[in-house]
């Protein structure tokens, strides 16, 4: 599968690290082109890297952006996202305090992004991994929520591939839920000494 990752931060590594082991062509699109082809370059022969230009080819695009960068994307290439599924990965959290999402009353930011793209599959997905743990071999797990149940299934799909553990969450009105339950690992970071490596999973 062709997946379209925009970014080029430790996010966009990790992922695109997990997509390329399992089998997929990575493009990695970024405003300074030199970027995105070292990144590309780091992930080996089967990544690309090229000018945030379009999103054209790509069966499915991946934000690997903060949360304002998002919203933006999907502003700018809504006309080029519809029928697309769009993963969402971003944290709408103050970064200043931790101590609460940005986002507008009632909404997560994969809703946000929803309307800034009226056609696309929204797919919360990745927010609660951290970039150093992506980067390493091992199982994590994924939590998935988006309307579209195929949309979810291919991502769990991608997932799979990618030697991660997707777990489906219903719709899109559990992102706040999961943006919320990062909210919180990120805050305790420094009191478990955690060292923005530890993962959220759930244990039989």
């Amino acid at each position: 599968m062709e997946v379209l990752i925009v970014g080029t931060g430790d996010m966009a590594r990790g992922i695109g690290l997990r997509l390329v082991r399992g089998g997929h062509r990575v493009r990695i699109a970024a405003r300074e082109p030199d970027q995105a082809a070292d990144l590309a370059e780091d992930l080996g022969a089967n990544a690309v890297g090229e000018p945030l230009d379009s999103a054209a080819g790509a069966e499915v695009i991946v934000l690997a952006l903060p949360y304002e960068g998002s919203k933006e994307i999907a502003r700018l290439w809504a006309d080029q996202l519809v029928g697309k599924i769009v993963i969402d990965i971003c944290n709408p959290v103050d970064y200043d305090t931790f101590d609460r999402l940005v986002t507008p009353p009632g909404k997560s930011a994969a809703d946000e992004i929803a309307e800034a793209a009226p056609g696309a599959k929204v797919v919360k997905a990745f927010n609660t991994t951290f970039a150093s743990r992506l980067a390493k071999t091992g199982q994590l797990d994924v939590f998935i929520a988006g309307d579209e149940a195929e949309a979810r299934k291919l991502v769990a799909g991608l997932c799979t591939d990618a030697e991660l553990r997707p777990i489906d969450v219903g719709d899109r009105k559990h992102a706040a839920a999961l943006e919320a339950i990062q909210l919180l690992h990120m805050k305790v970071q420094g009191e478990i000494q955690g060292n923005w490596s530890t993962a959220l999973t759930f244990a039989a």
